[in-house]
């Protein structure tokens, strides 16, 4: 195996630190980097970035590396945090994660590696490349734990980016990295895994969103065009969302299609130009079920469209394959019909297409065709 210069991304998290760990065991000249991508409430309780950075400097003492504070913060707000407002804005749900890995971790920090005389880069993301042996092309896996694999949020990597980066953990299951941290007494072996992303930490999303987006009131109704209440703002609201809504269950006999008098109520449809929430009762209710998705600003792995057939999509991160048919994709655009109708498909959101464990790519969901 030939031994490289590798820059490592350190979040101070568990899987970042058995990274570097396990480049250096195999002989390769090691660097950690952590990036420091938020600073607007430094102070605050809710971003961890400095006790993060305390944990990661710790890291490189342990396995004997230097570590270097990089802030890529003007990068951030402007690449990921300004697109995330103005899709939040539209009325869409975005998904930042797959922005921050495109446009911070595998664009700016990936130039700074390369600056830094590095030859490949490494994260603690559980997924795996592979140079496939009769194409040349570098393809993106699922890593190898299923109940872990980040192969979704990775899929707008291209291949100049997948041909310089190293995934090692994405060849582990998470109790097997855990058991290698606590082995080498790294500090940080029990160190809970971090939810959602630092800007927001683990504040109710509500609080935060309100700072940056205008928010006009409007009324709730149901499928029936019936007023239940009340909404603070559209951009507050997500497809499929049930908690929060601040309505009970409608009392008459005979409710909605889907469902009885108490049963729950879910998000189904925004409508901005009127200002309304439509709400629906019933987790089946034919409003939150869809066949066919279209989806824009695509972008595969492979460098081109994958040709029209039969593969696997993800909607959403934590939802097993379903099944699907590429109908028309090229460049830019593509269109996808699941046999098995998919629940509370999310404009703004990633699709994201599969052939087996190869992840070929993906783009973000503009319009759902919806089951009735």
């Amino acid at each position: 195996m030939n031994k490289h210069r590798v820059v490592v991304g350190l979040s101070g998290g568990v899987d970042s630190a058995v990274t570097a760990y396990l480049l250096k065991q195999q002989g390769h000249e090691v660097v950690g980097i952590f990036m420091k991508n938020w600073e607007d409430d430094d102070d605050s309780e809710y971003c961890s970035s400095n006790v993060d950075f305390v944990d990661a400097a710790a890291v490189a003492d342990v396995i004997g590396i230097e570590i270097e504070h990089v802030n890529f913060a003007a990068e951030y707000k402007d690449r990921v945090f300004a697109e995330f407002l103005r899709e939040y804005q539209a009325g869409r749900t975005p998904n930042p994660d797959v922005l921050c890995n495109a446009e911070i971790k595998f664009k700016a920090f990936l130039d700074h590696a390369m600056r830094l005389g590095a030859e490949k880069i490494a994260t603690g993301h559980y997924a795996r490349v592979r140079q496939n042996a009769t194409t040349g092309l570098f393809e993106l896996l699922k890593g190898l734990d299923p109940s872990k694999d980040q192969s979704y949020f990775l899929h707008r990597l291209n291949q100049a980016q997948l041909s310089k980066t190293l995934f090692p953990v994405g060849e582990l299951h998470k109790t097997e990295v855990r058991r290698i941290a606590a082995e080498i007494g790294l500090p940080n072996a029990k160190k809970k895994d971090s939810t959602g992303i630092c800007f927001i930490g683990e504040r109710p999303f509500r609080e935060f969103l309100n700072r940056y987006i205008s928010h006009a009131p409007g009324p709730i109704l149901d499928d029936r065009g019936r007023k239940l209440g009340q909404h603070v703002g559209l951009s507050f609201y997500t497809l499929g969302q049930r908690q929060g809504l601040g309505i009970g269950g409608l009392k008459e006999k005979g409710a909605q299609r889907g469902g009885g008098a108490h049963e729950p109520w879910f998000v189904a449809r925004k409508d901005l130009e009127k200002n309304l929430l439509r709400v629906v009762q019933g987790h089946d209710h034919p409003w939150l079920l869809s066949h066919r998705l279209d989806a824009q600003d695509a972008s595969w792995t492979a460098g081109h469209p994958p040709a029209p057939g039969a593969y696997a999509a993800k909607t959403r991160y934590r939802q097993q394959d379903a099944a699907c048919t590429v109908e028309g994709a090229d460049a830019s655009t593509f269109r996808l019909h699941f046999p098995e109708a998919q629940w509370a498909v999310t404009p703004g959101q990633s699709a994201v297409l599969y052939d087996g464990e190869v992840c070929l790519g993906g783009g973000v969901i503009s319009a759902v065709d919806p089951a009735a």
